[in-house]
């Protein structure tokens, strides 16, 4: 694969990805994802990639390692509302620091200053501290902070916005997100309409759109948890301690703010572990989110109007 431009109008089709498992597939789900990451970056001229923090988007920034040769040319956003577990964080910058990515973290200030708390109701805190934040973060027009060479966040006086951001979702989390397109437009408020989205036949992307489109890309979309875990265990990935036990006899499935997420029962303390777990375990992957409790339809709520 090259970042070569096709002599061809019609771009090359992605390669397929066979429904079995094995590592053949854990194979062809990472050609396919690097093959995403390379068109994105080919057709978009200002590009981000959302950085959670979680295992879905660490396996997303390590594939974007492998597509550029060891580099990430592409500003990691944050969107931190405050309520984040003290060790994202602290696992956010150092692993910043030690593989030179460029961070931008964006914040609802105003939100946070009128005192914005899950407390004042889950989907309206996650409106305003995730939706409102990156929306703003995005377009350039709040408040956004780089992390500079001595490790240190500043405000970034060139807040261009972005008309293309990857986005590590997969179809099997929640069921908003099994409704995406691999390259899916939005407008220009990123405001999302689930049912005016390309088709996507035979791997084959539409990666061009009318000015003022933005774009989510979503490289990991076909890969499942399990997939997830057996990658992490093969590529020893250093994902953030918080998915595995630590002799307390629980940890976390799904990393999201303190006060909504839950940990569950679990002695894993390997990727190995996990998917042992996984492989027999009927409970759904977003269970500990309360917005998820609070709403069955927090999560297409909260995209339709511009979240991840």
């Amino acid at each position: 694969m090259t970042l070569n431009t096709p002599t061809s109008t019609q771009p090359p089709a992605a390669p397929k990805v066979r429904s079995g498992g094995g590592l053949s597939r854990l194979r062809e789900l990472e050609a396919q994802s690097i093959y995403i990451l390379r068109e994105a970056y080919r057709h978009f001229d200002s590009l981000a990639m959302l950085w959670s923090i979680g295992k879905d988007s660490t396996v997303m920034l390590w594939l974007a390692r492998k597509a550029f040769a060891g580099q990430v040319p592409i500003p990691l956003v944050h969107v931190d509302t405050s309520y984040k577990i003290p060790q994202m964080i602290e696992y956010r910058d150092r692993l910043a620091r030690d593989w030179g990515l460029t961070m931008i973290v964006g914040q609802n200030e105003k939100a946070l200053a009128g005192g914005m708390h899950p407390s004042k109701g889950r989907l309206e805190c996650c409106a305003a501290l995730k939706t409102e934040a990156l929306r703003r973060t995005l377009d350039g027009t709040g408040p956004r902070l780089r992390m500079n060479a001595d490790g240190e966040y500043v405000p970034d006086w060139n807040p261009r916005p972005y008309n293309g951001v990857i986005v590590g979702a997969r179809a099997d989390e929640e069921g908003s997100r099994s409704k995406e397109r691999t390259f899916s437009p939005r407008n220009e408020q990123n405001d999302w309409d689930v049912a005016e989205q390309p088709p996507e036949f035979w791997n084959q992307f539409k990666t061009r759109f009318a000015p003022g489109t933005h774009v989510r890309v979503h490289p990991l979309l076909d890969w499942t948890e399990i997939d997830l875990w057996v990658y992490i265990a093969q590529q020893q990935i250093p994902i953030i301690d918080l998915y595995y036990d630590k002799g307390q006899g629980t940890r976390y499935r799904s990393l999201g703010c303190e006060p909504c997420t839950g940990n569950i029962v679990s002695k894993a303390t390997t990727p190995e572990e996990v998917v042992t777990e996984l492989r027999i375990t009927n409970t759904p992957e977003r269970a500990g989110r309360a917005q998820d409790a609070a709403d069955p339809h927090a999560m297409e709520k909260l995209r339709r109007d511009g979240y991840m």
